[in-house]
């Protein structure tokens, strides 16, 4: 058999990683990716917003710890508030008992203590990745039932990590390269 030319054979390859890439994006979007899409934005995936990884990186605890002193939450306690309300609603998800609590949202931001921010950031990281992973590892019917609810806790993820960005900025530990000027 004849041998095609070295640039033949480079054109016919590169036309057809061309027309694999086009199929890619052809894709009809299915609930599962659009769930994922919504968690990864929120997690360490930036898009329109910046995501809570990046919301809380390089804060000391002293800076976690600041508030304003008008009675505002202070990062530490907003990012324990979202790794309290993402572990509750996952073990939901996966069947298992949620932890206890007294069932005053208040308590979801006030048991924050500085001395545990680092670790604060470490299991905001794992819980979102675990949601991840659990919305990854769903049936459809489990993703079909569920999704109003994965959808808010993308929303209630946003929407806090909003509030991070805010409160980095009054106290100026907000690099706005970062991604909010």
């Amino acid at each position: 058999m004849k041998q095609l030319p070295v640039f033949l054979l480079l054109f016919l390859l590169s036309f057809n990683l061309h027309a694999q890439e086009k199929d890619k994006k052809a894709q009809t979007p299915t609930l599962r990716s659009v769930l994922l899409e919504q968690l990864r934005s929120t997690h360490n995936q930036k898009d329109w917003f910046v995501p809570a990884n990046t919301a809380v990186e390089g804060l000391t605890a002293e800076q976690a710890n600041w508030s304003d002193g008008k009675g505002n939450q202070s990062v530490g306690q907003l990012a324990y508030h979202l790794v309290f309300w993402n572990r509750e609603e996952l073990a939901r998800f996966k069947g298992e008992p949620p932890e206890k609590y007294s069932g005053h949202n208040d308590d979801t931001f006030n048991n924050f203590d500085s001395k545990q921010w680092a670790d604060i950031v470490r299991q905001l990281d794992q819980v979102l990745t675990d949601w991840e992973k659990a919305v990854e590892g769903a049936d459809d019917q489990k993703l079909a039932t569920w999704a109003p609810t994965i959808a808010r806790i993308g929303t209630h993820n946003a929407y806090h990590i909003g509030q991070i960005i805010y409160v980095r900025k009054l106290q100026g530990s907000w690099d706005p390269e970062k991604g909010v000027k």
